[in-house]
């Protein structure tokens, strides 16, 4: 869906963008990531051709980005720009007309959104008198009711209580299950681990990391399980394993400990020093999560 090569941005005596390029594919969720600073709202708005890059090339569907893009992405900025003071169905139809609707299509697909998202009665409603939930409500329609083909959420479960980041969420899923590719800028990390197929960590204006989400948490494994057991290990201290980290005993009289198997040994060699021992309850691995990934990469 979008080619993204060597982009470079600077802004006076800062550097953006240096050299960075990403392929996500058509049909993808693809969680764009990075502390603040990193430089992803500076790749979204050159994306959205807001702003251009001075240097690199971008490529939507084969075709070196140009204005009659625009019309096929949905884009919802993290800091919205619904206007306060007009009404919010009257808002809606000027910004699909602006998308390429004609007043009748716009007017149909709004009321269908409208009546999905539970905001009939919003029609006449200014937006200064929405709670901001419900602004961004308004503002999250606004951004797919043309049905764009490439969606470009920043930010965008900021202000939802949980049963409505819920109903974004399932929304979400359901626009790229028929057929919409999906950038999802986020800091919340449990929300990539349930959405995105495929990320990119942009840290310091330069991509350090991407691929499949598996592929990079497979990659990060190292070999550390959680074991729950009851009674009493004779020893220890053994060259199968090392102990990183151990939890008081409970009132089930069950012991917890975070243990790092020698790359020599497997769980079977561990099982068979063990069981003659102790009951196990729980032998199982710890996969770091991709908020664990973020933290490390992020910090070296």
């Amino acid at each position: 869906m979008l080619s993204i090569q060597g982009i470079v941005k600077q802004y006076a005596n800062h550097r953006a963008l240096n050299n960075v390029s990403l392929e996500i594919p058509a049909g993808s969720i693809f969680g764009l990531l990075g502390p603040n600073g990193a430089g992803k709202t500076s790749l979204i708005r050159i994306i959205n051709q807001i702003t251009a890059p001075d240097s690199g090339e971008i490529f939507f569907k084969g075709e070196k980005l140009n204005p009659s893009h625009i019309s096929k992405i949905g884009y919802l900025p993290e800091e919205r720009g619904l206007y306060k003071k007009m009404e919010i169905g009257e808002q809606m139809l000027y910004l699909a007309q602006l998308k390429g609707l004609s007043k009748s299509d716009a007017n149909r697909k709004i009321k269908f959104w409208f009546e999905k998202m539970e905001m009939q009665s919003w029609w006449k409603k200014k937006l200064e008198d929405l709670s901001k939930g419900m602004q961004q409500k308004v503002q999250f329609v606004a951004t797919i009711v043309h049905d764009p083909e490439l969606i470009i959420l920043d930010e965008p479960f900021s202000g939802f209580d949980p049963v409505n980041a819920e109903i974004i969420t399932n929304e979400i899923l359901e626009l790229n299950k028929k057929g919409s590719t999906i950038i999802f800028s986020t800091h919340r990390m449990e929300s990539v681990e349930q959405l995105c197929d495929r990320i990119a960590l942009i840290h310091k204006s330069e991509k350090i990391l991407e691929g499949r989400l598996q592929d990079i948490k497979n990659s990060y494994r190292n070999n550390t399980f959680k074991l729950s057991y009851s009674g009493k290990i004779e020893c220890i201290e053994t060259k199968l394993f090392t102990v990183i980290d151990h939890s008081p005993l409970s009132n089930e009289n069950i012991r917890h400990l975070i243990l790092k198997i020698s790359d020599q040994f497997s769980t079977n060699d561990v099982l068979q020093y063990l069981l003659p021992q102790v009951h196990i309850h729980e032998l199982s691995e710890i996969i770091p999560s991709i908020h664990d990934i973020f933290i490390q990469k992020v910090k070296n």
